[in-house]
């Protein structure tokens, strides 16, 4: 148990410093680039629960990025900022940057069955974040669009 926790909080470090660096690298200036990166640990550290808690990878990392998004979307509101600057930086660290690596790894050892494995996983688990952001920003501006109607 304690290694596991070890293991957890070396993952959210990394996932913080992740966020906060291509922060830096997108120019995001200081004041926002807390909340960015904050945006990262929200991510990862929903990831992680979920995970503990049992769910598949691909339903963890759509919860992640729905989370992620939903933090975006009031992120923007609270700091008159455009979302898609909170949802970049915060979802860095659910990237399946691994899953690309090991995929390209073993097409240049012409590993196809193993470049197909990692590669398939790859493109579903980016696909499971791409739905879970979609479908979170559609509810947020379908929610955001109705309350302006009825004011």
């Amino acid at each position: 148990m304690k290694e596991e926790m070890i293991k957890d909080i070396i993952q959210i470090t990394a996932a913080i410093i992740g966020s906060a660096g291509f922060g830096i690298v997108f120019n995001i200036h200081a004041g926002k680039l807390w909340a960015a990166t904050l945006g990262g640990l929200v991510s990862w550290v929903s990831y992680l629960l979920l995970a503990h808690l049992g769910l598949n990878e691909y339903l963890c990392g759509f919860f992640a990025a729905a989370l992620t998004t939903a933090y975006a979307e009031i992120m923007a509101r609270v700091t008159r900022s455009p979302a898609i600057m909170y949802v970049v930086v915060g979802t860095v660290p659910l990237i399946p940057g691994a899953g690309l690596y090991r995929s390209m790894f073993a097409l240049l050892r012409q590993d196809m069955i193993t470049a197909r494995h990692q590669g398939t996983y790859a493109l579903l688990f980016a696909a499971s974040m791409a739905a879970g952001i979609v479908l979170t920003t559609l509810v947020e501006r379908t929610a955001f669009s109705i309350k302006s109607l009825h004011s």
